[in-house]
C-alpha cells in the first residue's frame, strides 16, 4: 500500500467516511440506539479534546477496559486521534489480571466502569493515570453517558464520569488531534497468555490499514450495507477487527450488545439486527446448533440465519463435522482462517466461492507464507516437503514492532519482515493449509508425536459429541491423551453406567478412525471446557486443573 507519511487510524476507519458523504449512515446500533458516523466522529473529537487537555502526552498508552457499547468506539478512535497508543482490556477478567494490565502498560489514560476501577483503586494509585474516565456499564440499548456515582477513593484519583469528560472536550478550545504518520506505534495487542502472562504485540497505524485492505476487502468482501455481529468481544484484536475497524472503514454498522456473549444473548442480536456477518468462534458455533435443536424440542421456532452473508471462524480449529452441521442448518457461508496478535489479523483464510472444509484455506494476499522445519531459527532455507509439517512463518507489512519488554521473545519470533507463528502446518498440493497443531502442545506417545488437534476433530465427528479438547496425562511416566468431551444432548448420559459406556465407545470411534496410538486412554465427560478470555479452549486450565484433581479421571 502506498499510505502517505502523515496517516492516523480514527482518519481512516472513521472522519474519511464523513468526506466521502457518510455523515448521516448508521455506524453503531446498540439496542434501540442508532449512532450515525458524524455522532461517532463527534464524541471522538470532544474525548479527543479531553485527554490532550489532561496533560496525556503523546505516544502514552490509553487503556480501554469497558464491555461492548458505544463508548467502547468512541474511547478507542478518541484515543488514536490523539495520538495515543491503544491497549484493551476484558472488563470481566480477573482484578489481578486487570491490575497487571495496568502496571505492564503504565497507562496515563484508562477508561473503564466504575466497578472495574474500585477494583484497580490502588493500582490506579501507583500509576496515576492523568486521565481517568468512567462510563456507566449498562444494559443493551441503554445510555452510556447516564451519571455514575463516583466514591471518594475514585475522587481522589480525578476520576471523571465519561458524560463530563464529553462536555468539558465539547466546551474546550484547544486542539482534539495531534498529527500522526504511518509508522508511529498506534496499537498494542495482547497475546493470549497461554504460556504465561499476556505479551503486548506493539502495532503501527500502517499495521491496520494494510490488513484491512487485503483481508476485509480484498479477500472476504466487506461493503456498505454491511451489519456486523461479533461473538468475542471488542476488547480482542479479532473483533476489533471484524466489528469496528472493518466495517468502519466501508461504512457499514457495527451492531454491539453489552452482554456476555451466549447462545440467547446472540440469537437475539441476529433477531434484532439482522446481520450480514458474524464473527464466531468453533464453540458458539457448537453451542448455537445445541441450542436450537433445545429450542426444536420444546416447540419453540429455530433461529433464523438466513440474513447472514457468511460467518467469520477463528481462534481455534474448525473441524469439518462441525462446519458441515452448521452450514446445513443455518445456511451461509463459513469463512475458517488463523491470524495471530503478531500479525494483527488473518493471513490464511477460505474466502467467498473458495471453501475447503477442514483447512484454514489459502494465504490472503499481500501474505507470504513458508513452512519451515522446527528446528528453524531464520525465515531462509528449504521448506518442508508439500503434504508435510512445518511450522509457519508468515511474512506482511502487518507485522508488529515486537513485545514491550520481552527482548528476547521478541527476537524468537521476529524476523525482520518475518513472523515465526510456532504453528504447525501442512500445505496440500492445491496450496490449502492445514492446522496440525501448536509445537509446543505436541503430545509425544509411544515415541510418536500426536498432534491434539487431530484427536479433537475426530472425537466431533461422533453424533454424540458437541466439543472436544485432548491434553497430556502422565502413567507410570508415560505421556497418553486424555480427552474431554461436552455433549450436545448430555441429559441421554446422566447415570454412571451410561457415561462409561460411551467413553468406551469414544475410544474405540477414534481407533477405528485414527492411528491406535492416538486413541484417548481416558475419556471425561464435562458440562463445558474452559475458555480463556479470547474464547479459545484453555489447555493450559485443563492440565493444572487435571492434575490438581478437580475434573473428573474419566473412563
Amino acid at each position: 500500500m502506498d499510505l502517505p507519511r502523515a496517516f492516523n487510524l480514527a482518519s481512516y476507519y472513521l472522519f474519511d467516511r464523513l468526506a466521502e458523504g457518510k455523515a448521516d449512515d448508521t455506524a453503531i446500533l446498540f439496542g434501540a440506539e442508532r449512532h450515525s458516523y458524524s455522532e461517532v466522529a463527534a464524541r471522538t473529537r470532544e474525548l479527543a479534546r479531553y485527554f490532550i487537555a489532561a496533560g496525556v502526552a503523546q505516544e502514552q498508552r490509553a487503556l480501554v477496559v469497558l464491555p461492548d457499547t458505544p463508548a467502547f468506539a468512541w474511547a478507542f478512535f478518541a484515543a488514536l486521534r490523539a495520538g495515543l497508543v491503544v491497549a484493551m482490556g476484558n472488563p470481566a477478567a480477573p482484578a489481578a489480571d486487570l491490575a497487571y494490565l495496568v502496571r505492564y502498560t503504565r497507562a496515563s489514560a484508562v477508561v473503564t466502569t466504575p466497578g472495574v476501577a474500585a477494583c484497580l483503586a490502588a493500582t490506579l494509585g501507583e500509576t496515576a493515570p492523568r486521565a481517568l474516565v468512567l462510563a456507566r456499564e449498562v444494559a443493551t440499548g441503554e445510555d452510556v453517558r447516564a451519571a455514575v456515582e463516583i466514591g471518594p477513593e475514585l475522587a481522589a484519583l480525578g476520576a471523571i464520569s465519561l458524560a463530563s469528560a464529553l462536555e468539558r472536550g465539547r466546551a474546550g478550545s484547544g486542539p482534539s488531534e495531534r498529527a500522526t504518520e504511518r509508522d508511529d506505534p498506534a496499537i498494542w495487542l495482547f497475546t493470549s497468555g497461554s504460556t504465561g502472562q499476556p505479551k503486548a504485540a506493539m502495532h503501527a497505524h500502517r499495521d491496520f490499514a494494510f490488513h484491512t485492505e487485503r483481508y476485509a476487502l480484498g479477500t472476504v468482501g466487506y461493503r456498505a450495507g454491511d451489519v456486523t455481529v461479533s461473538v468475542p468481544r471488542l476488547f480482542f484484536g479479532y473483533a476489533t477487527g471484524t466489528n469496528l475497524m472493518f466495517p468502519f472503514r466501508v461504512g457499514a454498522t457495527a451492531a454491539l450488545f453489552a452482554e456476555r456473549a451466549t447462545p440467547e444473548t446472540l440469537a437475539w442480536a441476529i433477531e434484532r439486527y439482522r446481520p450480514t456477518i458474524v464473527t464466531n468462534v468453533p464453540t458458539m458455533m457448537a453451542k448455537l446448533l445445541d441450542d436450537d435443536d433445545a429450542r426444536a424440542r420444546k416447540g419453540q421456532a429455530r433461529l433464523d440465519m438466513s440474513c447472514v452473508r457468511f460467518h467469520l471462524s477463528a481462534g481455534e480449529a474448525l473441524p469439518p463435522a462441525l462446519y458441515a452441521r452448521f452450514v446445513a442448518r443455518f445456511g451461509g457461508e463459513v469463512y475458517d482462517g488463523i491470524g495471530s496478535a503478531e500479525m494483527f489479523h488473518i493471513y490464511c483464510s477460505n474466502r467467498p466461492g473458495d471453501v475447503r472444509p477442514g483447512s484454514l484455506g489459502r494465504v490472503v494476499d499481500g501474505y507470504e507464507i513458508r513452512l519451515l522445519p522446527a528446528d528453524a531459527t531464520e525465515p531462509c532455507g528449504a521448506e518442508v516437503a508439500t503434504g508435510e509439517s512445518g511450522v509457519m512463518w508468515v511474512k506482511g507489512d502487518s507485522v508488529a514492532f515486537g513485545y514491550f519488554q520481552e527482548r528476547e521473545r521478541s527476537w524468537q519470533t521476529f524476523h525482520g519482515h518475518y513472523c515465526r507463528t510456532g504453528d504447525l502446518f501442512r500445505r496440500d498440493a492445491d496450496g490449502y493449509y492445514w492446522f496440525e497443531g501448536r509445537a509446543d502442545e505436541l503430545l509425544k506417545v509411544g515415541g510418536i508425536w500426536v498432534a491434539p488437534v487431530e484427536v479433537e476433530a475426530c472425537l466431533c465427528t461422533h453424533p454424540e459429541v458437541s466439543a472436544a479438547a485432548v491434553i497430556g496425562r502422565e502413567e507410570e511416566g508415560l505421556v497418553k491423551p486424555k480427552a474431554f468431551v461436552v455433549l450436545r444432548a448430555p441429559e441421554r448420559h446422566a447415570d454412571a453406567a451410561a457415561r462409561a459406556a460411551l467413553a468406551a465407545e469414544l475410544k474405540g470411534f477414534v481407533q477405528q478412525r485414527l492411528s491406535k496410538h492416538k486413541y484417548p486412554r481416558w475419556v471425561a465427560i464435562v458440562p463445558e471446557l474452559p475458555r480463556n478470555d479470547r474464547g479459545k479452549t484453555d489447555r493450559k486450565s485443563l492440565r493444572e486443573r487435571d492434575r490438581a484433581g478437580e475434573l473428573p479421571v474419566g473412563d
